[in-house]
């Protein structure tokens, strides 16, 4: 096995901290734990950082974690941070050489990391990427290198009130493409409900939400100012004039647009794979739909989840073990296990997939969800996707709220964006 060390100098990137704490992450709150890098492992301890701390010790993440590093002959030190803090605290342990043996990153902070010289690659490792779906392997990729592998990935999709479009004369499978859901929408107003709600607030969960209109309408985040995105942000633009769309969805969060459909009198809301248990604890009857594409088909939604990875040692001979542990934790079964303990993260192979629905058949549209998904950072756009990200959401921002036309608001966020990227 041949290993790179040709590493460039790591230091320290702040684009990780606009990429932390992202759209789509399971992790949930809870207190920092604090453990020391792989500098202070010694024999058969390896480290382990996730983002999982409400996955307490004893919990069977946790004891799943462990299993793998008994399969492998050595002990696993786990520590948990929440999210925005692990990309933050990977930065600055590649930077004091105390960097863990394996962590779990948030999907669009791998090419933070990886741009740095921070990680290794997939090949390095030996880890055969072969089996894992090429639009989720994409978020991991950075100059035809790919740096870990995905655990699974979670996305959005419209989720509906049954009763709601059924007093309106909504059939939801009859939604395929723009003109069909602006109809339905219009059924739903005229009865009175709002028709749709989501997430426009003026952060990296606007631009998540929006993506799927933008990237639908076949946009490009390389060219802001396309006719393509025009009419993707006209799209939104309309809904808020039509009154489809409630006001508060300039400023929606992910989780207050969610609290908004719970009302019982909103027809749809753009949401995630972790609101299933939620929808199907509601007081009203539910279902989803995959996003629909401009012309029909399903939009590609972005990715949300984690990446397993493997942080750059002085050591290299630790490899083979970390291999073994990242083998054991990316199997078909440990695929469909990670789906389970994370609200539905849907596998990343085929075979894990077919594994899952064989489990949960009802959540066959977020399969094809995920299938048709892209990460952010794909088209090897990398630290170069939270500047460009912040000036998409700017433009969102000013066109809903009438400041600018989408024209306009979408000319300035193309020449903002190259004068934050250089490109």
């Amino acid at each position: 096995m041949k290993y790179n060390h040709k590493r460039s100098t790591v230091v320290l990137a702040t684009a990780a901290i606009a990429v932390g704490a992202l759209a789509g992450c399971s992790s949930g709150s809870g207190d920092d734990a604090s453990a020391s890098g792989s500098g202070a492992a010694a024999g058969g301890t390896y480290t382990w950082w996730d983002p999982y701390p409400q996955h307490t010790e004893g919990s069977d993440w946790a004891n799943r974690v462990q299993q793998c590093g008994d399969e492998a002959g050595v002990t696993i030190q786990r520590t948990a941070y929440d999210t925005t803090a692990l990309t933050n605290q990977l930065l600055l342990s590649a930077q004091e050489g105390t960097s863990p043996d394996i962590a779990l990153l948030d999907n669009p902070a791998v090419s933070t990391l990886a741009s740095t010289g921070a990680l290794t690659t997939t090949d390095e490792l030996g880890l055969d990427t072969s089996a894992i779906d090429s639009n989720l392997l994409a978020a991991g990729v950075l100059d035809g290198d790919t740096y870990g592998i995905p655990i699974g990935a979670n996305t959005l999709a419209l989720y509906y009130n049954k009763d709601i479009l059924d007093a309106a004369g909504v059939d939801p499978a009859s939604i395929t493409d723009w003109d069909s859901l602006n109809a339905a929408l219009a059924k739903i107003a005229d009865t009175g409900n709002k028709a749709i709600t989501f997430a426009g607030v003026g952060t990296e969960e606007g631009s998540f939400q929006f993506l799927p209109w933008f990237w639908g309408a076949g946009a490009d985040l390389t060219e802001l100012n396309s006719p393509a995105a025009v009419e993707a942000l006209q799209l939104w633009v309309d809904w808020l004039n039509e009154g489809y769309a409630p006001q508060s969805a300039i400023q929606n969060s992910q989780n207050t647009a969610w609290e908004e459909f719970l009302d019982g009198k909103t027809g749809f809301v753009e949401n995630g794979t972790w609101q299933v248990n939620a929808a199907m604890a509601a007081d009203f009857n539910t279902g989803f739909i995959t996003l629909p594409a401009i012309d029909g088909g399903a939009a590609p939604a972005p990715t949300g989840g984690e990446f397993i990875i493997a942080p750059v040692q002085s050591d290299t001979s630790r490899y083979d073990v970390t291999r073994q542990i990242i083998e054991c934790m990316t199997t078909t079964d440990g695929f469909v296990q990670t789906a389970d303990t994370f609200a539905y993260y849907i596998p990343p192979t085929a075979e894990a997939q077919a594994a899952f629905l064989d489990e949960h058949p009802e959540l066959q549209v977020w399969v094809d969800a995920v299938k048709a998904a892209k990460g952010r950072t794909s088209d090897n756009l990398g630290t170069d996707y939270p500047l460009i990200s912040e000036q998409l959401w700017t433009a969102v921002q000013a066109a809903m709220s009438g400041a600018m036309s989408a024209q306009d608001a979408l000319d300035a966020a193309q020449d903002a964006a190259v004068a934050a990227t250089g490109e």
